[in-house]
Parts: structure tokens; C-alpha cells; sequence
């Protein structure tokens, strides 16, 4: 039975909008989750629901189908309902500078005890120059100093009783003491000295040396008397000290006493401040420059006692995450992860060629602030730093996070740096990305199924049915109320939902690619308000699309242009041998466009091989070239079960420059070759697409509307002529959403769309023959096209068989 063309109505899915319970988008509930995502959704719930190791999870999916909106909105609900985390501060480590060390403090008390650290070293500054300036001390401090010039007034008293007892006196010279012999209390002269007897020289020569070596006795001692003195001295400072910083360490020990690493860290303050005294009892605002600041502050020596002070930088608290303002656990999404951006970093400062750093350039990353909470990860900018992907793994595979230099970790420097106390991690991941990369990881890292258990797969259609189309209606009453725009008409909804399933190319479904219909309802509403419209109506929505399609359209309409122009040669009327047809679609960016190609066959007596010069020159890919062969499958079942396919022929897309894929011009392919083999001619006023398989059944193939609109476009504009058309496969029908022009010309019946189900109901339409049904034993009609190709190929046979035979059968023959 003859294939009718499609009426009308099957051409367009058309939403109805009185189907629709609303007048504009204002009476509805605006929803602003992501919908047709159950599968997804799903899988979120469980990932996010399972408290084990290894259960991140990874949500695959196309951009712009809302995963980012979906995964942020079941992470917000969960998180609100779960535990703040705590602050998390670095401190200085007193026993080892290199190593500071972490302290975890309850919510909002970071810094409080930031704040309170300052205090304190105000406090203790207070309190330690009133304690040393106190009369008290002072009296005490003195009478240490009395207690070492008594012992020395007290020894050179004695030796000087001892000289006086030998007529000598003590003299203080630049070089030491010295000894001189003195009568009636004056120092004799040389030459007096010269005049006494030699035994009396010689008796005061002994005496002289024995009191020096006395002397050098009490010189020996002096030292270890201001040591003596020195340590009374250290003892009264600290005695003082304690009575004064005592006070006020244990203020806030009392304050944070439910914390035992605060309690021991303020311990350790008093301590070291007990040791450093002098850097609080040196003037505020002292001469050193900033450089010996630094290296007094490296080396642990005395500054300034302002409590900004690099001397006093030791006593700060480096809140690096503060929660003081969080409500439930945080849900992070960094950016930029790059490797230091994800596990934090240590900073330094240059001063005059030199590099210094602290606890107090200690730098959070994006997992410290999402610690106890959730972090949300774009896959693809993790790959592309060189270490962050690596980074992340293993940090999450420790359960704790190290703060380290890309040079410590490689050991591509030896400098020294700190080394911050790592940071217990407990965590759940969440990585965004296509598809292909989460195969590709998949494949090529081992670790990736034991850290990423969970994959949230997002689909980028759904089935289009009532309870759909409202939830699609009540995304776009969120869009609208959030993006304040104008509201949408009923009409202008079904007009957007219309478009949704022109978009899937498939009338039956509806896109979930959000970005896409935010930004069409985005123009729609910018048209609505250059046209002076108080809502958005349908024809805002289509000229929005209109506008969409002109700005992106240069290339298609260049492409048209040479065809009109008889630059590529693509006929609409007659009929010729061998030569159909095809359609094919180009895709640039988001625009997908329908173009029709002339192809050719030829055909030649040979050993049954079909030549598909696409793929002879390699502008062929590989499904392309797979859907030739089978036609040589066809041919053989069908035409040369009881005689060899002597038949060459060749096939080609012409004046095609530049690649060929997908196998939807098979069909195209085996009617252009049939007709070569057949010599019947083919109208062409009719275009094909469609595969086929080895049975000759016509099978469904993508893009469907832009080839048919494509080809329409070139028969317009040549002119309609009432015989023009496209086949397309049967099962193609339920995708079919046309353009208002094409459906127009149907209605009018200038142009015809024809569903085939095999080859020869396609043979029949671009032939106007029969084509022929085999009967028991395989053989077709006579005047039928496929038996006038089962003849032709049988001549072939015979011909090939008989050039073979040797010359003299022949002749003989």
C-alpha cells in the first residue's frame, strides 16, 4: 500500500495553553529547584545521607542541566539541620617554631580568643610595669645591688688592711690595681725607694706580689658575685612577674577551662613570657628598624611590648576559619580550586632579599573552611592544576589535611619552612562534570571508585506529560520572580514548552537544560519590554527565538546562498539516475542546521564491492563507513543468494570538503545505488534520511527537524511546486517539531513529509514503481524495481562468469 504523507497535525506537538490552570506566571507557586533529575536527586540523597568513608560523590552531567542548583539545594537543607563545626585557629608552637600548632575552639570563639590574646599582652604590659615600677621592688632590687658592692667594698677593704699592715697602699691604675709602699702616710718617691736597704726592697717586693695575687683572688670572684647577684636579680623578676602575670593568664583560663589545648597554650604563654621579660620591659615605640624586628621576632628575642608588635606577633591567634555567623554546616564552592586554594598555604614577606614567615601567615583553603560540612568542586578546573586532583586525593584519603609548600612536597627546595600540625578532616565531596570525564577518571585512576563511591547521574530531557509541563511552568514562575521580569502569559509558557521539545529534538520530551531556558526567558522578556507589553506573550517568546537564531544563522544562510546560486549543486525538480538527496546536519555552538548534499552512484560489473570514496580518502569516520558496508550486506541477501554480487560500485557525498560521520544517509546511499544498478531514475524533488540496517529496515535517526527545514529551505527558495518532500524514517515521527513556515506548506500541500518503515516503500515514493515482493521462491515481478535490479545483477553474473572462462570455451561455446 502506497505511503501517505503526513498531515499537518503529527508534524507539531503542540501544547494547548487553555491545558495550562493559569493566566500569568503570578498565580503560581514559584519553584526555583532543578526538575526531571529523580534518578539524580536519588543518588544526591543517598551520597549525601551515608556517613561512610569513600561515599563522596561525583554528579555527571551535561552543563547548564542544574547540577550546581540541585546539589546547592540538598546540600542547604541538610546542612542547616547539622552541627556548626568548630573554629579553627594556629598558634605558636613554643618548643619547636617550625611546627605551630592547632587549636579547635567552639563556634564565634576564635576570635574572641584573638581579641583576648591582645588584651592580654596589654594587660601583662599594664601589669608588669606597675609591678617593676612598684617601690617595693625597687627597694628589693636595690638592696641585690648593695649586696654585691658590699662583698667587693668589704674584700678590698680587707686587702687593703693587709697592705697597710706592710706600709703599702692600694692604687687603681688603667691597667688594674698596683701596690705602692708608703711612709708617714704619703707614697714614697723612686728614688726614696732606691735608698732603702735591700732586704727591706726585697721584703716589700714579696708582699706586693702576694697581695696582687690576693687581688687577682678577688677579681676571680667578682664575676661569679654578679652572677650570684644577677640570679637573685632574674629570681626577684620572676617572683614579680608571676605575681603580676599570674592574674591575668588565669582570667582566661578560667574562661576557656572547658578547653584543654587553649588552657595548655596559655600556659605556655605565661611561661614564655616569664622568660622574655625584657621584651616588655623595653619603652614602647624603641628605635630598632623593621628588619631587626624580624629577626628579633625569629629568634625569639625582646621587642616592642605593643601587643601589634612583631615581638609580640608570638602571643597572636591566627583564626584561620571562623564561624562565628554560620548556621548549620558550611556548603563551599571553590572557584578556583587550585592546589593551594584546596589545602591552604603558608605565606611569606620580603624584606631586603630576605624571606620570613610565622604561624600568623598560616592561609586557610577551600577544605578547612568546608570542614565538617560540604565542598562542592567543578572536576574539570581540579584536573587542570597540576597538583591540586592529587592533592585532593590525598588529603581525603588521610582523613586529615597538611598544609605544605609544592617545593617541600617535591623536594624541589631545602629552605626552611614551617610545618603546621595537620588538621583531622572530616568531609563530603562533591565534584561536578560531563560525562566523559568522569569515564575517563574513572578509567585511568585506580583511587577515583574508592574516593568517589556515588555518581549522580543528570539526564537532559524528560518525558513531556502534564505533571512535567507544570513543573516546567513553575520553574519559570521561579526564573521570573527571581530574575524579576515581566510575568509570562499561559501562551508564552506553552510557547517556552514547545520550544523545550524542539530543543531535545524529540516532541514527546522536554529539556532539563536550565542555562538555556533562562536565558530564552531572559530575551523574552526583553522583547516583551521593547514592545511596551505589561507580560510576556507568545509571540515575545518567538521572536526571542527568532533574534536567537538570526545572530547565530551567518554560516547557514552563506551555505544557502550557494546553493540558490548554483555554487553547490543540489536539484529540486526532474528526475536522475543514480543521484538522490541526502541530509545532513551541521552543528556550530548551539546552532544545529539542516544542509542538503547531492549523492551520486555508480556502477560497474565486478566482485561484489561497494567503494565509499569518503572513506578511501579518510574524510569518512567510522559509523559513516559502517553503514555503507551493510549495504553490501543488503545487496547480497537480497538480490545474490543464488548467484555471486558481480557488481563494483562507488559512492560519494558531493562536493563534500570537509569530514563525514554518522550513517543517517545509508538509506540515501542504497536508493542512489539501486537506482544506479536499476538505470530507473529518482525524483529529485524528494530528499532522504534515515539509516538502514541489513533487512532494509529504515531506522531513526537524529536531527530530524533541521533536515527536513533545511532542505524546505532550498525549495523555497526556488519555489514551492507541490511535488517537493523529505522521507524520513517512521520512527522520526513522535521528534517532529517543525517550524510554523514548513507546516504551513504541508497544510497547503506545496510540501509533503513522508514516513517510510524500509526500502521499498522508500524506492516506491522516489521512483513512482512498484517495487516488488518476492514470491516463495525468491524471485520479484518483472516492471518491478527490485526485479528489474535482481535482473540486472543477474546479466552481471553472467557476464563476469563468462569473461572468466578460458578463450577456447568461449569460442566454442
Amino acid at each position: 500500500m502506497p505511503v501517505s504523507a503526513l498531515s499537518p497535525d503529527r508534524l507539531y506537538h503542540r501544547c494547548d495553553p487553555q491545558t495550562l490552570s493559569f493566566e500569568t506566571t503570578d498565580e503560581l507557586d514559584p519553584k526555583e529547584d532543578s526538575i526531571g533529575q529523580p534518578r539524580a536527586a536519588e543518588s544526591l540523597r543517598f551520597g549525601i545521607g551515608i556517613a561512610r568513608e569513600g561515599y563522596n560523590i561525583f554528579a555527571l552531567g551535561e552543563p547548564g542541566t542544574g547540577k550546581y542548583t540541585l546539589i546547592r539545594s540538598f546540600l542547604d537543607k541538610r546542612a542547616r539541620d547539622e552541627k556548626v563545626p568548630p573554629d579553627i585557629c594556629y598558634v605558636k608552637n613554643f618548643e619547636d617554631d617550625h611546627r605551630p600548632k592547632i587549636l579547635l575552639v567552639s563556634p564565634g570563639s576564635g576570635k574572641a580568643l584573638e581579641k583576648d590574646m591582645k588584651e592580654m599582652v596589654e594587660n601583662v604590659r599594664r601589669a608588669l610595669r606597675a609591678a617593676f615600677e612598684n617601690e617595693d621592688y625597687q627597694n628589693r632590687r636595690q638592696s641585690i645591688k648593695q649586696e654585691l658592692q658590699e662583698k667587693q667594698q668589704k674584700a678590698f677593704e680587707e686587702l687593703q688592711k693587709k697592705a697597710e699592715e706592710d706600709n703599702l697602699t692600694i692604687m687603681r691604675t688603667p691597667s688594674g690595681l698596683s701596690f705602692a709602699p708608703v711612709k708617714d702616710e704619703e707614697v714614697i718617691s723612686p728614688e726614696e725607694y732606691e735608698k732603702l736597704p735591700e732586704e727591706e726592697r726585697k721584703h716589700l717586693e714579696e708582699r706586693v706580689q702576694e697581695l696582687q695575687k690576693e687581688a687577682g683572688k678577688i677579681f676571680q670572684q667578682i664575676p661569679q658575685w654578679q652572677r650570684e647577684i644577677g640570679e637573685k636579680q632574674k629570681e626577684l623578676d620572676r617572683e614579680v612577674s608571676q605575681y603580676a602575670v599570674g592574674p591575668v593568664i588565669e582570667e582566661l583560663i578560667k574562661k576557656y577551662e572547658n578547653n584543654e589545648k587553649v588552657v595548655e597554650h596559655l600556659k605556655d604563654v605565661e611561661k614564655d613570657i616569664i622568660d622574655n621579660l625584657q621584651a616588655f620591659r623595653q619603652p614602647q615605640g624603641g628605635q630598632q628598624n623593621q628588619l631587626q624586628q624580624m629577626i628579633q621576632q625569629q629568634m625569639g628575642g625582646g621587642q616592642e611590648a605593643d601587643a601589634d608588635s612583631p615581638a609580640m606577633r608570638k602571643y597572636h591567634v591566627n583564626v584561620l576559619v571562623d564561624n562565628s555567623e554560620a548556621e548549620g554546616a558550611p556548603v563551599v564552592y571553590e572557584e578556583n580550586p587550585t592546589y593551594q586554594n584546596l589545602v591552604g598555604r603558608v605565606e611569606h614577606q620580603a624584606h631586603m632579599g630576605a624571606l620570613f614567615t610565622d604561624f600568623d601567615m598560616i592561609r586557610a583553603g577551600a577544605l578547612h573552611r568546608a570542614n565538617g560540612g560540604y565542598l562542592i568542586l567543578d572536576a574539570l578546573k581540579v584536573l587542570r592544576d597540576p597538583f591540586a586532583w592529587e592533592g585532593l586525593k590525598r588529603t581525603l584519603k588521610s582523613g586529615e589535611i597538611k598544609i605544605e609548600s609544592l617545593g617541600q612536597m617535591y623536594s624541589l627546595i631545602s629552605t626552611v619552612s614551617l610545618e603546621p600540625e595537620p588538621f583531622p578532616l572530616k568531609i563530603k565531596v562533591v565534584l561536578m562534570g560531563q560525562p566523559l570525564i568522569y569515564y575517563l577518571i574513572r578509567h585511568f585512576d585506580p583511587e577515583f571508585s574508592e574516593l568517589f563511591k556515588v555518581a549522580a547521574d543528570f539526564a537532559q530531557q524528560m518525558d513531556r506529560n502534564e505533571k512535567n509541563q507544570n513543573a516546567l511552568a513553575g520553574l519559570i514562575a521561579g526564573a521570573v520572580k527571581h530574575e524579576d521580569m515581566h510575568p509570562f502569559s499561559r501562551g508564552a509558557v506553552a510557547r517556552v514548552i514547545e520550544h523545550s521539545a524542539r530543543t531535545v529534538g524529540d516532541g514527546e520530551k522536554l529539556s532539563v537544560h536550565m542555562q538555556r531556558l533562562t536565558d530564552l526567558l531572559r530575551e523574552a522578556d526583553y522583547w516583551a519590554s521593547e514592545n511596551g507589553n505589561g507580560r510576556v506573550e507568545a509571540d515575545d517568546v518567538q521572536k526571542a527565538i527568532d533574534s536567537w537564531i538570526y545572530r547565530s544563522d551567518r554560516l547557514r544562510e552563506r551555505m544557502q546562498e550557494q546553493i540558490d546560486r548554483g555554487i553547490i549543486f543540489v536539484d529540486t525538480e526532474g528526475a536522475k539516475i543514480g543521484q538522490i538527496n541526502g541530509l545532513s546536519v551541521i552543528t556550530l555552538g548551539e546552532f544545529v542546521f539542516g544542509r542538503p548534499s547531492r549523492i551520486t552512484a555508480r556502477t560497474s560489473m565486478g566482485k561484489g564491492s561497494v567503494v565509499d570514496i569518503e572513506r578511501e580518502v579518510e574524510m569518512g569516520g567510522p559509523i559513516h563507513s559502517k553503514g555503507v558496508l551493510i549495504l553490501g550486506g543488503y545487496l547480497r541477501a537480497r538480490y545474490a543468494w543464488e548467484q555471486p554480487l558481480s557488481l563494483s560500485a562507488s559512492l560519494v557525498f558531493e562536493q563534500s570538503y570537509g569530514g563525514i560521520e554518522g550513517d543517517s544517509a545509508s538509506s540515501a546511499e542504497l536508493y542512489a545505488l539501486l537506482s544506479a544498478i536499476s538505470k530507473i531514475p529518482i525524483k529529485q524533488s524528494l530528499a532522504v534520511t534515515g539509516s538502514v540496517n541489513q533487512h532494509g529496515q529504515v531506522q531513526p535517526i537524529g536531527g530530524v527537524n533541521e533536515k527536513i527545514e533545511g532542505f524546505f529551505d532550498t525549495c523555497n527558495a526556488r519555489g514551492l511546486t507541490s511535488e517537493q518532500g523529505v522521507l524520513i524514517p517512521d520512527a522520526n515521527v513522535p521528534h517532529l517539531m517543525l517550524r510554523r513556515d514548513v507546516i504551513e506548506a504541508v497544510e497547503k500541500g506545496q510540501f509533503h513529509i513522508f514516513a517510510v518503515q524500509t526500502i521499498d516503500e522508500g524506492i516506491e515514493l522516489l521512483t513512482g514503481m512498484e517495487a516488488g515482493e518476492p514470491d516463495d521462491q525468491g524471485y520479484f515481478p518483472e516492471n518491478t524495481v527490485n526485479g528489474i535490479v535482481y535482473k540486472q545483477l543477474a546479466e552481471m553474473a553472467k557476464k563476469r562468469i563468462e569473461f572468466m572462462k578460458p578463450a577456447g570455451e568461449k569460442e566454442g561455446k
